[in-house]
Parts: structure tokens; C-alpha cells; sequence
């Protein structure tokens, strides 16, 4: 673009004038903002050519100026009390002609700011919003009131009433005809460490305005334009509400919420934030009216605030000074967190990833992310070998793999596969655990798992520190002193003010005088002082601030809330100067960067926790809360996060602390965090690279796994052994598994099969396993010729997997192609022999066989198969149906005769002819096939051996008492009368009453509480004697006497003796202890030292009709010394590595 002062640009007299113009009504729009806001301000403008032929008329004007200037209001921090933040609210008294002038350039000016940005959103939608309870008391307000501006007088305020708490808004509509106006634009806040954009939607924080005109006539609810924050919109909800007071009078106040996401349908998103409510003054004099909250908005809850933010008549009296013109101005400061539950892009924003909880693991992932970004030990991990460890038990390779995916990810990590390889199970996910104790373990086991290898020594050499314990006698030169090592520091937090005081307060020396003095060898007993000093500090410090601790008056521990300041500062400088002079000073003075703030949020009984760590070390902080990462300021991660109550807002702050701090020494920051090479630092061969490329390939797999099906192959080897209906039992059959395109042809998949298997294509044919209509499943012939071009998808008929058997060739056979077969005139058969004496089927093979051939002529080629005789008399059936079978009575009929609705796959079952069948107990096929209609699988479990796996059988549910007696004591190898068995219980799981010999019932009848699909079992137990005789046998009591029995009205003295004597509780103890006898709850103590012991008192007396009453019994009151159980214990477990 050139300028208009280049000699060489077109002059044009009416462009010249319009772009005169338009500059002129920038400079307008500059005086009338300065006027109307009293703050500085800062325009924008780009001047512009555009080719108009007719001139610019107003409205022309207005567009271009809204289009290319842009209103910046310079503003302070809305936290920061006693600001100039009241100067953007403060109006000079102007005359009426001024204050209309100046409303009407501030709606251009508002329309300039925004219009190219969501001019659309000024009109009026439709919105529900939750009914909240507004019966509750209203907190102190005037702390909450905004500092009268420094440079001016402020004059008195009659404030109206403090508004109740903040909660939900009514279902009501927008008013008609009430105009609301646009959001003026937000300020950039200060005490950032980096500026905000205001286009930036992914902002963490926003001020804007509502100016709501014609306030008298408002009746239903209005909603303010949306302004983005942390992606999600927030608009201003004002409405008029009614509530009873006191005195059961109706008062009218005004309705002030601010909404959250209100019109998303999404029930899963969450977001916590704080805020700001604020009325703007329009009078000289006269402060803001300021309310805050703190909320977590959700589906349910997505409007927070107040229903009576301020009495209607206050806020229409014009002395109160917050309506000009029926116009009053309302004004929102939001600071929110990063949203859950919402499409958040953590790498997009921050250029880090989250970590997924578990259940309960956000102590770990924070504890993750801070080693993480400690970026020596990230190296020292990847180069730990893990070459020979086993993937689903080696921490090395699990945190290998959880810091790559960190590093590389675009997505939240999984952690699920490093707790797997602690040995965790997945309830040990669900369980709180102290962040500092897994940091101890965690590094533990690091530093053993790196003895050896070529990282050996950095865990020391980034974490440890020395300090010197001593003993110094005060009057006598003998001093005693002890180097020793430490990985953390723990610092008390009760009662002290700053990092300086807790460190004072570490290294205290403590007086040893008294019955308490030291034992100086050949010098005696000796007055002393004990303490500390810290000879060697380490490049990475661990501060573990001790939040919780016993409180004496509740018997618990408890959680402190006390303000700890000054964190930043260098804490080298807090340490003593001040060492005996028989010792060497402590550490060099160096300096110290804040590095990662683990913050808890709860109580001692359980809670969450988040990370802030300054990942760079240059004051560029991030929150880290699980699978969310989001850009915080200094002030959010340091001075919310360390205690204190002055903040009557946050109400859930008061149990959110800093519980650990992680410094590192400026001298190794360098090395220690910087980021430069960290790629370098993964070989291309890296295990870990290799396996997250493997996984990568898996999830690509996972997500075409719709354009793939699976082929399932059956041999004949998979139907022999099978004793069951059909050739072979889908649920226990071997399969030989393809995984194919759908759109891939047969040629393809008999390709690929006749490749894998090692046969030759004309060596293999495949037949579909289809399932009948009279339930069987049997193979189908496949029309090589017709079908071969045919995609695997419709020939399945859209069966996923497509299961098929097989035809191979005999591999000790000479032939080497198999058979033609013709689909017209030929039938595929599969044969079964039955031999009674074993009860068992044999698989006999298959071939294909003419349908005119006789019955009679598949004999010789069964016998043959069978290995009987040739001349060997044979019954034939066929096997229509599950457990039905129907014998080939004329051998002389032809197969399409014999056989019902004959098609391939049908099954032959034969066996010999033998007339003493008889004598077995199933002597023919249809007995066989009978019985198997009654089989069921039942396992059997020793009573006296705890979670007893047992064995299976399989059983008739036709067989009784002594039959199944007889089975299970074959498998034992016991005598059957050597064993007793018991019912299971209809309710749980479990051994019930026994079971008598003499039972006439079937197995059916006790397994009839059992579903069709539940696992049948009955337990047992083997006894010394025979069950007969022992059901012969009836008990009784025996109760024997011992010498330690007593006589009555044995003094009571001698028994308190006794008892002392059997707990072993010293003399000085036990005169604490107090007796009492308990009658139904009631305890009477025993006062009488003459007190003789009367027999009657420890009788039950129940009163009159009562049939039971419980015994009366004696009882010690006495001090508790017992560890004290929580109720929380269940959740309480110490944190293991098992690996």
C-alpha cells in the first residue's frame, strides 16, 4: 500500500474527502471514549483504499470504522484491591446534553470493538436456567465493596442489604422490548506473565460488560452476548425476582447470575471458576457494588449467583448512584480453569499432554509430570536397559514408555500398563495415596533398577543432599557428628509465616539437660545442644510441607491451613549461617527456581491433586490436572495455592494447599530442565520406539477393523476326539484364523490360505459351515467355478467370522490333487463309529458318494475306516438332529432314499452288530445320543481346602446318589463311603447342609438352582470314617471344669488380681482401670472395694414374657492405646512396587 503523500499516487478529490472523513471520525470516536470512560485509551486504525466511485455516506463510515479500529481499555487486575480499576466506573456530573452525546459514542464505540467479532449474538435468545433455594443467609458484604478511587474523595454509601450466598437462577424467559447491549471489551488483567489475547478463546480469565436499558420494565430474564472463555461461552443472566423477608413481606430484588455453556445438551462437561459480580457505579463518589463466587458449572448447575443481588428499590434509586437514564451497566470478571469433559486440546494449547486418572491415581500423575520435566531423569530412564525385561513387569520400560508417549503424544497418556507393572491390581487405582511417599518408593526403585548400567548414580546425583547431625557438649570439648543423606526435606507449616521460619525452625538446636543429657563416653553424663546443618544441598530439592499433623483434641489428624509466604525467594538464603566453629560451614550460597508446586486439594481422608510446574524455569507456568493442561499465571500457581482464609470467596480453597515444592539450583537449570536434544536422546532402535510404533500400527488396525473380517478354519483334525452332536463343538474347536478384506475375493482368500498352510492350490477345498434350520451346523459345498470372483463379504452372506472347513489332501497318500466332485449327482458324508463297551465316538473320516449309490455299499468302505473285519455286520443311523438319530433300516434303498432331506454334510454314525449290546449300559448309538441330551459339566470342590478350584466332570443328571459316589471316588482314588457331600447354597456361593447317603434324588435335583449357563458345582469333603457310620453318630456337649474355676463370693479384689496378672498391665496403670457389670448396654460400676463376687449378678433376668435376654457381663473402661482405626481404613494402604 503506498502513502498518500507519494507524489506518483492517483489523486482522486472525492476519495481524498471520504478517507479525510473517516480520519476525522476516528479522532471522534478516540475524544468521545476518553469522555465517556475517563480511562486512557488506545485506537487503532488502518487507513485504507477503496475503490468508491459515489463518495461514503454515514453508514459507510460507521462500517469502516468498525471494521478498522480497534478500542483497547487499559484496566489493572480486578483482584488487586485498592487499584485504579474503579476509574473504568467513577462518572463525572455532566450536563444532560453531554451525557446523551456520550451514551451514543459509547454504543458506536461498543459496536466498533466487537462488531467484527460477534456482532450477531446481540439478539435475544431463549434460555432456561436452574431454580435455586433462596432461603439462605446472607454473608458480610461491605469487605466486598471496591475501594473508592485513590485520587478522589469518596463520599459515604449507604449500601443496600448484603445479598444471601450465591446459588442457581429461576426458569424464566427474556422480557420483550428490553434491549441488551453488547459486552464492552475485556481488559487485559495484570500480573500476567505473558499478555492475554482478547481474541484468544482459550483465555483463562475476561472482564466484560451488560448495559441493560429500560431497567423498570424488565420482568423476565435477559441474557447478555456470549464472550468466550477457556472455549466455553459465559453470558450475564439479570432477572427480577420476589422473595418473602423476615417479616413475610414480599421484597423485589434484582437477579444476577452468571451462565456457563448454557446451551450446550452435554451432560458430561464441568468447569470450576471464580468470579466477580459487579454493578457498576454511575455516580461521582460512588464505589462499584461487588459480589463474589466460586462454582463448579456443570450440566445441572450451569448459572451461578445471586437472587438477590440488590433490592429492586435500591437499584432504581438514582441517590444510590447505579441507574442513569433507566439504564444500569453490569460487569463480570471470570477466572476459570481448564474445562473437563469438553474437547480440550492440551497440546494445542500449552504443547503438553495430560495423563488419565484411573480411579484415584492424580497423585501419581502429578508426581509423573514433575519427573518428567525433569529432563536429566527423563534421559536417564530412556537409557536404562530394558531389552531383556519382560513388557508386563518392568517399571523401566512401563515409565520408558509413559514419558515417550509425553513427549510425542497429541493425546492424554495412559498410565494403566506402568501401575500393572508395580504389581497393582485394579483396585489398588481406586486408593488415595500421599504424593510425597510414592515419590520416595518411585525413586527407589529407579535407583535399583539402575545399578549396573551406565545411569547408575543419578538419582543421587540430582536428588540427594547431605546434612551433618550433631551432638556438641557445652562445657566439655566432645563433640559427636554424623553425615547423612536425605531426598527431601520436611518443613513444619504450623505457625510459621515463611519458608525462613520453617527452615529456622528444621535446624533449631534442642538442649539436652536435665534426666535428658548426653552420654559423652569417659567425659559422663554432659549438658549438650543437638542439631543440624546442611552441608550439600542437590540441584533438584524436594520441599515437603507437613499439612497434615495429630491434633490432640480431636484424636485425629488434621489438615493445616496456615499462610505460607515467600516461596519464590531463593530458600539457600533461609538456611543458618550460624555452625559450631569444630564444623565446616554449610552449603556455598546459591539460588533456587520454583519449579513444580503439587497442590492437594481435601482433607486427611482423601482428595485430588494438581501440579503447577514451571516447565522451562523462565515463569511460564502450567497447570496440570490429570488429562487437562492449561497456561496459568504466576498468581495462580503460587499465592492461591498457599493457605490462608482472607479470601471470603473461594470457599473450597480453604483445603486446596501447596503440599510439595520442587526446586532446582539456577547454576543446573540448564542441564536439569532444558528441552535441547531430547530427541536426540531416542535412538531409531529404541525398544520403547518400536513397541509405540507397534501400538500405533494396533490403533490404526482398531480403527479400519470395519473394513476387515475374520475367516475361521476347520480341519479335519479339529473333529477328532469330539464325543458331541455335529463334527465339533464351536467353543472348544482349534481354529486357524485369516484376517481378510471384506471386498478381497475367494481366489484372493484361497491364495492367502493355500500360502500360510503350505498346500498347493489345487490341494485344498473349501466347504462353508452353515447352520441348518434343525440347529446343526454342517459344511456346504462352495461353486468353485461360479464363485471364485465373488468378495469374501457375500459369500459369507455377512457372517462375521466366516467359518469354513477345509478339504485337504491325505498327506501319505500318492494322489496329489483331491478328487473332482460334482455338485449335481455327488454328496459329501462324514462318518462315526460307536464302540458301547467304551461309550465313547471315533471319527471315522469323509468321502464323497454318488446319491444312487445302496446303502449297503458303504460297509466295506466303513469297516475298512473302522479297522474291523470286511465282512463285519454293521447298524447304520443318521444323525438328523442334536441328540436325535434314526437307524438306516434297508440297506438295499439308495442314499437320496435312506437318508432325510439328504444333503453334504450329513453324518453317518454306525457300529457293530452285536446281540449281548445288552450288557452295556448304552448298547446302541440312540441310547448314546440320548444320553448326551441329560450330560452336564460338574465340578467338584474340597470343603476343607479355602477357594478350592476343584475339578470337572462330566455327569448324567439321570445318575443318583451312589452313582455319582462311585465317579467322583474314581477320580480321587478313594473309597466312594469315605466321602461326604454337600449342597450349594440358592443364595451365595458356598457349602450348604450335607448330604446323606441314603439321598434318592437324581444329580438334577441338586443342581436345580443352578442357571443354564452357570457353572454347576457341589462340594466335598473325605472323611477317617464311613459316611453310613458317621451318619449313625449323634453329638454332644462335653464341658470340662479346670482347677481355674472359682467358687462364689470370691472376693472382687482377687479377680481385678487375676486380671491384671493375664494382661500384664503395670500397678500404676491398672489403678486407672474401672470395672463395671453391663446389663443390656447399661453399665453399673462396681464402686464397693469389699465387693465379693455374686453369681446372680452375671445371670440373665429377662423381664416378664420375655423369652431371651442376653447375659450380663463384666467390663473395663480404660485408655485406648490401640492404633485408631479410621472408618476411611478400607481405602488406606501402603504404597508397594512390587516389581
Amino acid at each position: 500500500m503506498r502513502s498518500l503523500r507519494d507524489p506518483d499516487y492517483p489523486r482522486c478529490p472525492a476519495r481524498e474527502s471520504t478517507i479525510a472523513a473517516a480520519i476525522l471520525f476516528i479522532f471522534m470516536l478516540r475524544a468521545a471514549a476518553i469522555v465517556s470512560l475517563g480511562v486512557p485509551c488506545k485506537v487503532r486504525f488502518v487507513v485504507a483504499w477503496f475503490p468508491l466511485s459515489g463518495g461514503l455516506t454515514p453508514a459507510d463510515i460507521g462500517r469502516i470504522a468498525s471494521k478498522h479500529v480497534k478500542v483497547t481499555v487499559s484496566g489493572k487486575n480486578p483482584l488487586a484491591a485498592g487499584k485504579e480499576r474503579s476509574n473504568s466506573s467513577a462518572r463525572s456530573k455532566r450536563n444532560a446534553a453531554t451525557r446523551d452525546t456520550t451514551a451514543a459514542v459509547g454504543l458506536i464505540m461498543n459496536h466498533a470493538v466487537l462488531h467484527d467479532k460477534d456482532s450477531g449474538q446481540a439478539d435475544l435468545e431463549e434460555m432456561d436456567t436452574q431454580e435455586g433455594d433462596e432461603n439462605v443467609a446472607p454473608p458480610p458484604s461491605q469487605q466486598q465493596q471496591q475501594p473508592p478511587q485513590p485520587t478522589q474523595q469518596a463520599q459515604p454509601l449507604h449500601h443496600p442489604p448484603p445479598p444471601p450466598p450465591p446459588e442457581t437462577g429461576g426458569r424464566e424467559r427474556f422480557a420483550n422490548g428490553v434491549s441488551p447491549a453488547v459486552p464492552a471489551a475485556a481488559a487485559a488483567p495484570d500480573g500476567l506473565d505473558e499478555p492475554m489475547e482478547e481474541e484468544d478463546e482459550a483465555r483463562s480469565e475476561a472482564t466484560f460488560r451488560f448495559v441493560v436499558t429500560g431497567f423498570s420494565r424488565l420482568r423476565e430474564s435477559v441474557l447478555s452476548p456470549a464472550t468466550q472463555v477457556r472455549n466455553l461461552p459465559w453470558k450475564i443472566m439479570v432477572m427480577p425476582r420476589t422473595n418473602a423477608g423476615n417479616d413475610r413481606t414480599p421484597t423485589k430484588s434484582l437477579g444476577f447470575f452468571l451462565q456457563c455453556n448454557g446451551e450446550s445438551e452435554s451432560s458430561t462437561w464441568s468447569c470450576n471458576a471464580t468470579a466477580e459480580l459487579r454493578i457498576i457505579s454511575q455516580k461521582e463518589g460512588v464505589d462499584n457494588f461487588v459480589r463474589k463466587i466460586q462454582h463448579l458449572f456443570y450440566s445441572k448447575e450451569n448459572d451461578w449467583g445471586f437472587s438477590h443481588f440488590m433490592t429492586w428499590t435500591d437499584v432504581l434509586d438514582p441517590e444510590k448512584g447505579f441507574i442513569l437514564d433507566d439504564t444500569i451497566i453490569l460487569e463480570v470478571w471470570v477466572s476459570a480453569d481448564a474445562p473437563h469433559g469438553v474437547s480440550w486440546d492440551s497440546k494445542k494449547h500449552t504443547g503438553y499432554v495430560g495423563l488419565k486418572n484411573q480411579g484415584a491415581t492424580c497423585y501419581m500423575n502429578s508426581l509423573l509430570q514433575t519427573l518428567f520435566f525433569t529432563n536429566q531423569l527423563r534421559k536417564a530412564v530412556y537409557q536404562m536397559p530394558t531389552e531383556s525385561d519382560d513388557s508386563s513387569k518392568s517399571v523401566a520400560l512401563a515409565l520408558q514408555r509413559v514419558f515417550y508417549e509425553l513427549q510425542f503424544s497429541d493425546k492424554p497418556v495412559g498410565t494403566k500398563k506402568l501401575t500393572k507393572s508395580f504389581g497393582w491390581e485394579t483396585l489398588d487405582s481406586f486408593m488415595q495415596h500421599d504424593v510425597q511417599e510414592l515419590c520416595r518408593v518411585l525413586l527407589d526403585n529407579m535407583e535399583s533398577k539402575m545399578k549396573g548400567t551406565c545411569v547408575e548414580g543419578t538419582i543421587p546425583r540430582l536428588f540427594e543432599g547431605k546434612m551433618i547431625s550433631f551432638i556438641k557438649c557445652k562445657h566439655v570439648e566432645y563433640t559427636s557428628r554424623r553425615m547423612e543423606p536425605f531426598y527431601d526435606i520436611q518443613l513444619n507449616v504450623k505457625g510459621k509465616k515463611n519458608i525462613h521460619e520453617s527452615f529456622q525452625d528444621y535446624c533449631a538446636t534442642e538442649s539436652l539437660d536435665g534426666e535428658n543429657k548426653y552420654d559423652a563416653g569417659e567425659y559422663g553424663l554432659q549438658e549438650a545442644e543437638k542439631g543440624i546443618i546442611f552441608a550439600c544441598l542437590p540441584p533438584v530439592v524436594h520441599l515437603h510441607l507437613l499439612r497434615f499433623q495429630y491434633d490432640p483434641l480431636t484424636d485425629n489428624n488434621v489438615k493445616l491451613n496456615d499462610r505460607f509466604e515467600d516461596v519464590v525467594a531463593a530458600f539457600s538464603n533461609a538456611l543458618p549461617t550460624e555452625a559450631p566453629s569444630t564444623f565446616p560451614q554449610g552449603p556455598s550460597p546459591a539460588t533456587y527456581t520454583l519449579h513444580a508446586v503439587l497442590v492437594h486439594s481435601g482433607d486427611n481422608h482423601g482428595g485430588h491433586y494438581v501440579v503447577f510446574i514451571n516447565p522451562r524455569g523462565d515463569g511460564r507456568w502450567c497447570k496440570f490436572d490429570d488429562d487437562v493442561v492449561s497456561r496459568c499465571t504466576k498468581q495462580e500457581a503460587i499465592d492461591h495455592n498457599f493457605g490462608g482464609t482472607e479470601d471470603d470467596v473461594a470457599v473450597s480453597r480453604h483445603c486446596t494447599n501447596a503440599y510439595m515444592l520442587v526446586y532446582i539450583r539456577d547454576s543446573a537449570i540448564i542441564l536439569t530442565v532444558a528441552t535441547v536434544g531430547c530427541e536426540s536422546w531416542i535412538s531409531p532402535d529404541f525398544r520403547l520406539a518400536i513397541i509405540w510404533r507397534q501400538e500405533a500400527l494396533r490403533r490404526k488396525e482398531r480403527n479400519e477393523a470395519h473394513l476387515y473380517m475374520s475367516v475361521q478354519v476347520l480341519t479335519e483334525d479339529s473333529f477328532a476326539g469330539h464325543q458331541g452332536n455335529d463334527l465339533y463343538d464351536p467353543e472348544k474347536a482349534s481354529y486357524r484364523s485369516f484376517k481378510v478384506k471384506k471386498q478381497a475375493t475367494l481366489r484372493d482368500l484361497l491364495d492367502l490360505i493355500a500360502d500360510q498352510m503350505r498346500f498347493p492350490l489345487h490341494a485344498i477345498r473349501p466347504w462353508s459351515i452353515t447352520y441348518r434350520s434343525n440347529q446343526t451346523f454342517r459344511p456346504a459345498a462352495v461353486d468353485l467355478d461360479a464363485d471364485l470372483n465373488k468378495t469374501v463379504i457375500d459369500l459369507s452372506e455377512n457372517a462375521n467370522p466366516w467359518t469354513i472347513f477345509l478339504e485337504t489332501i491325505v498327506p501319505d497318500q500318492p494322489m496329489d490333487r483331491l478328487p473332482e466332485f460334482d455338485k449335481e449327482t455327488d454328496v459329501l458324508l462324514f462318518f462315526k463309529m460307536y464302540d458301547p463297551r467304551l461309550k465313547q465316538i471315533a471319527y471315522c473320516g469323509h468321502t464323497y458318494m454318488p446319491i444312487t449309490v445302496k446303502a449297503k455299499e458303504l460297509v466295506p468302505l466303513l469297516n475298512k475306516r473302522a479297522g474291523f473285519p470286511p465282512d463285519t455286520e454293521l447298524v447304520l443311523y443318521e444323525e438328523v438332529k442334536p441328540n436325535i438319530v434314526d437307524r438306516i433300516e434297508d440297506l438295499e434303498l439308495p442314499l437320496e432314499k435312506v437318508l432325510e432331506e439328504l444333503m453334504d454334510g450329513d453324518i453317518i454314525v454306525f457300529q457293530k452288530l452285536d446281540h449281548n449290546a445288552d450288557e452295556y449300559e448304552l448298547p446302541t448309538v440312540k441310547d448314546y445320543f440320548r444320553d448326551l441330551f441329560y450330560r452336564v459339566e460338574v465340578t467338584f470342590c474340597d470343603k476343607s481346602i479355602a477357594n478350592d478350584p476343584g475339578f470337572t466332570m462330566e455327569l448324567s443328571l439321570k445318575m443318583n446318589y451312589d452313582q455319582i459316589a462311585r465317579a467322583v471316588a474314581q477320580r480321587l482314588g478313594t473309597d466312594p463311603y469315605l466321602l461326604q457331600f454337600f449342597k450349594v447354597q440358592s443364595y451365595r456361593e458356598g457349602p450348604g447342609n450335607p448330604l446323606r447317603c441314603t439321598y434318592e434324588g437324581t444329580l438334577k435335583d441338586l443342581l436345580v438352582f443352578f442357571k443354564p449357563r452357570q457353572p454347576k458345582k457341589i462340594y466335598y469333603q473325605q472323611l477317617s470314617i464311613r459316611i453310613n457310620e458317621l451318619e449313625s453318630k449323634k453329638q454332644f456337649k462335653c464341658v470340662w471344669v479346670n482347677s481355674k474355676f472359682k467358687e462364689e463370693r470370691e472376693p472382687f479384689t482377687k479377680v481385678k488380681d487375676r486380671i491384671q496378672k493375664k494382661l500384664d498391665i503395670p500397678d500404676k496403670e491398672f489403678e486407672k482401670y474401672k470395672f463395671a457389670i453391663v446389663v443390656m448396654g447399661r453399665a453399673q460400676f462396681i464402686e464397693d472395694a469389699d465387693y465379693v463376687v455374686n453369681l446372680q449378678d452375671f445371670m440373665a433376668q429377662p423381664p416378664q414374657g420375655a423369652a431371651m435376654h442376653p447375659r450380663p457381663w463384666l467390663g473395663i473402661e480404660h485408655i485406648n492405646k490401640a492404633p485408631k482405626r479410621s472408618r476411611y481404613n478400607y481405602l488406606e494402604k501402603a504404597i508397594k512396587i512390587h516389581n
